[in-house]
């Protein structure tokens, strides 16, 4: 039987060889080919399952997969492909009973760099692409995130009943555009300082996590406060990050405390997905997180340009509509969730030790 003659089997030994150019993974290793049928026609069907919510190079896919099928089985001009999603996971809420795929923790080196902003975007951005987000708002001392998403309503708490007929009473996340957000601020009046020391911080954000009605998500965003302390250490010890996102800005002293960031994230064992420069432009310069993501060999996630819409859109609480068409920052925030979706991939492709969490 020649290797040309068009076949199923044929056609699965030609696409199995072939190296996607996002991950650089083989479709052998990577488990993107799902199927690979023959009509009688003599059409060829593939079915690719894609491990992100948005892949950013799909025409160049679907150009190397029609080529390499026309060149090996030349009478084969009809190939049909079809892409599916499948957002794989680290089973991240897995110790704590949660059906979460992946939390990612969204930190800083300090103050001011607008770290808070970026969670928020980014939790927006990838349930644009039509991932099941929830948002945490960690940074338990100046907590913003209901401010930015728009809302003021305050979580309930209800009665679920388990599958042992055990009646559990959890608490109900306040539900913004179809995002799940837990604050600090739903709990304290807006004047009140929270003055806590680490053992009161471990329980409010085991609670924020444990006792909370996530329900099925692909990715819980978590806004860490600012700096390296206790909520790192307590997330290293309750879940299994699928990984961390540094933020700062251009200037020379905020990349010297992203370093302190990514060191403190190393050091507790969380993998760092990259950094972000925030408020890149004119102003504060463009440039530096890149050249200092290249010298700490961390992946570069993208940059948000300083620009007065994300101000005033976080201000009156529709940070929501940053991702929206039209918008000057849709682009870039975007192509930012895009990388740490990869990212996290990528890491799971690399380091396939445990079986992605399926969700039914």
């Amino acid at each position: 039987m020649s290797n040309s003659e068009i076949n199923e089997i044929n056609l699965q030994s030609c696409l199995k060889a072939l190296v996607d150019p996002v991950f650089n993974k083989t479709f052998a290793s990577s488990g993107f080919l799902k199927t690979a049928t023959v009509s009688e026609s003599g059409q060829a069907c593939v079915q690719i399952e894609l491990p992100v919510p948005s892949y950013p190079l799909q025409a160049e896919l679907s150009e190397l997969i029609q080529n390499s099928i026309r060149q090996q089985f030349p009478d084969c001009q009809d190939v049909e492909i079809e892409y599916t999603i499948k957002i794989r996971g680290k089973n991240s809420g897995g110790r704590l009973g949660l059906n979460v795929k992946n939390i990612i923790a969204v930190g800083a080196g300090k103050g001011g760099v607008g770290k808070s902003t970026v969670a928020a975007s980014l939790a927006f951005a990838l349930k644009q692409f039509g991932a099941r987000v929830g948002l945490v708002d960690a940074d338990v001392y100046g907590p913003s995130i209901p401010h930015m998403v728009g809302t003021r309503e305050k979580p309930v708490a209800q009665e679920f009943q388990r599958k042992d007929g055990q009646t559990l009473t959890r608490i109900v996340p306040v539900e913004v555009d179809g995002l799940k957000v837990m604050s600090m601020a739903f709990f304290v009046e807006p004047d009140q300082a929270v003055i806590w020391r680490g053992p009161m911080l471990h329980k409010a954000i085991t609670q924020f996590l444990q006792d909370t009605e996530w329900g099925e998500l692909d990715y819980l965003i978590i806004d860490m406060p600012p700096g390296t302390g206790d909520v790192s250490l307590t997330l290293s010890q309750l879940v299994d990050l699928a990984g961390a996102v540094v933020v700062c800005s251009p200037q020379q002293v905020a990349l010297l405390d992203a370093v302190k960031a990514v060191q403190m994230f190393r050091q507790v064992k969380i993998p760092v997905l990259g950094i972000v420069e925030n408020m890149s432009g004119e102003f504060f310069g463009r440039g530096g997180a890149q050249a200092k993501g290249e010298e700490l060999q961390i992946p570069f996630l993208g940059e948000i340009p300083m620009n007065a819409e994300i101000r005033e859109k976080s201000d009156t609480g529709e940070i929501s509509q940053l991702v929206a068409e039209g918008s000057e920052s849709r682009t870039h925030l975007l192509k930012v969730a895009e990388n740490t979706a990869i990212e996290i991939a990528r890491t799971l492709l690399e380091n396939p030790a445990r079986p992605p969490l399926e969700i039914l």
